[in-house]
């Protein structure tokens, strides 16, 4: 039985028991997750290729086959749409590691469950996150009524946790925002890069229709197309075409073989000039809050635009300064020329967060402090900053804590926003991060994280309620945290096995954990 789109996607709803838009439904036939048919321009999708799919879904049963029976699918949060754990301003920057908001909001917010009888934090308490990252706890607090303290050793990090809960005046912020984009579309204009994008992509088009058709990628599943030979056929297929539109528009793709700044290796030469070009209009805002704003949304557009591709944005292997077969979409892509398209889609974008996170906000204090949380002096930094907040926060203390560590051995924090550090001049201190990439999982590695994560929670014991509540995601395959938990002078009192179902890793129908730890003073 053949379904349109419309109907494919009641059909899903009424079999999750949740809201799938026809988007949805085109988005999984984009990525060969599903199988459709055109018939006399109308895409349907075979119910059974549905049925097939959604099946898949049904993850609990396997998940705990293989995660154990104490696996709490209540913290799957498996029923909300991406753009509900993505929502308003949670999504104003990418950030790896980051945890989804209705996590917090369910261990923070007495009424996320009506079953979840304990109650650890209430409006008006102030909420710790020693590991700020993006500022997910930040912004939920701030929803939740409660004041929030982060702290990252990361300025870049700080910088976004604070941008994000900041109030502006958006009307201001949009007609700065336009200025500069009429300033950046004129210079587009003028530098002939739209004519030659133009061109280009109606080339890639015709050769796309061509050779990689809708049923390209349910071939290459099935197996009857060997994608990496076939790809790298087609690629240098269109190489022919591609260079000479080059050297027809003139366009400058050299790049440096050595450099040490990000921005020179990692942007063609005209995107460079577009950056600085909006940077240096930013700089002339006068009102430092919209600054704050417009570069935030410059840094969200910049990491788009690197050279490189699609499949390795997240995880830069080599700058890309051609056309290439695309393992992400299926079919020849091309790298950015131009900021402009991403500039003005997160400009809107942007904009329309903030509003709606706007309609949510409360009265409370949310600030995110720049130090290392082993020593930093949680009030005196706060004091210099908002003397009204520290006073609150020196007169009540601090309820308790939320947060997700860094997982050793996984991720550089300063490096996945280089391009940010390179451009706006943040000052790196790489050497104060605890359990980085560069120091690898090993013993010695392990030791040294295991003592970096309990100093910080022996410093943040200072400035909390003698009667405070811990809570740590985190994904402990090394069993650190009963030894975390016993130097810092706290015990483990409950834990939660949650499923990560949503990751953005390769592998994330693999079945996958974290555990939430719940922390307390140990009594002697």
């Amino acid at each position: 039985m053949l379904l349109t789109l419309k109907q494919a996607s009641q059909w899903a709803s009424k079999h999750l028991n949740k809201n799938v838009t026809p988007a949805n439904i085109t988005y999984l036939i984009q990525y060969g997750q599903i199988e459709s048919v055109v018939d006399n321009g109308v895409t349907l999708v075979p119910q059974k290729s549905l049925e097939g799919y959604y099946s898949l879904n049904r993850r609990e049963t396997r998940w705990k086959d293989k995660l154990g029976d104490d696996l709490n699918w209540t913290l799957s949060f498996e029923k909300f749409k991406e753009a509900e754990t993505t929502k308003h301003v949670h999504r104003l920057h990418p950030y790896k590691g980051k945890f989804i908001p209705q996590l917090v909001a369910y261990f923070l917010d007495s009424h996320t469950d009506a079953f979840k009888r304990d109650v650890y934090f209430r409006p008006g308490d102030i909420v710790l996150d020693p590991f700020c990252g993006s500022g997910t706890t930040l912004v939920q607090a701030n929803e939740l009524g409660m004041h929030a303290i982060g702290i990252d050793v990361s300025a870049f990090n700080a910088f976004i946790g604070n941008a994000k809960v900041t109030a502006y005046n958006l009307t201001r912020l949009y007609e700065e925002s336009q200025k500069i984009t009429a300033a950046l579309k004129n210079s587009v204009a003028t530098s002939g890069i739209a004519e030659f994008e133009a061109k280009l992509a109606e080339k890639l088009t015709d050769f796309n229709n061509q050779y990689f058709p809708i049923s390209f990628k349910r071939r290459v599943r099935a197996g009857e197309i060997n994608q990496k030979q076939y790809g790298a056929e087609k690629e240098a297929a269109f190489l022919e075409t591609y260079h000479k539109l080059v050297a027809e528009y003139q366009i400058d793709t050299q790049l440096p073989t050595h450099s040490a700044r990000f921005m020179k290796q990692w942007y063609l030469p005209g995107v460079r000039a577009e950056i600085d070009l909006v940077y240096s209009l930013i700089r002339r805002v006068e009102d430092p809050s919209i600054q704050n704003a417009l570069m935030l949304i410059l840094s969200r557009t910049i990491r788009s635009c690197r050279a490189t591709t699609h499949a390795d944005l997240g995880t830069l292997r080599k700058p890309v300064t051609t056309t290439y077969y695309c393992r992400k979409h299926g079919k020849v892509c091309k790298p950015l020329f131009s900021i402009l398209s991403w500039w003005e889609r997160y400009c809107k974008d942007s904009v329309q967060r903030w509003v709606a996170f706007g309609k949510l906000k409360t009265d409370t204090f949310q600030h995110c402090l720049t130090g290392d949380s082993r020593t930093i002096d949680i009030f005196t930094m706060l004091r210099r900053t908002n003397s009204q907040f520290a006073e609150i926060a020196q007169k009540q203390r601090i309820k308790g804590i939320f947060t997700s560590p860094p997982y050793v051995g996984l991720i550089n924090y300063h490096e996945q926003h280089a391009y940010a550090y390179d451009l706006f001049g943040f000052k790196r201190l790489d050497e104060l991060e605890i359990g980085p990439l560069f120091r690898g999982k090993g013993r010695e590695a392990r030791d040294s994280y295991i003592h970096g994560v309990a100093e910080v929670f022996k410093n943040c014991k200072r400035f909390l309620a003698d009667d405070y509540d811990v809570f740590i995601v985190a994904n402990d395959k090394f069993n650190m945290y009963p030894t975390i938990a016993e130097i810092a002078g706290m015990c483990i009192v409950n834990q939660h096995k949650r499923p990560v179902l949503n990751r953005t890793e390769k592998n994330r129908e693999s079945a996958y954990s974290e555990t939430i730890f719940h922390l307390k003073e140990k009594r002697n």
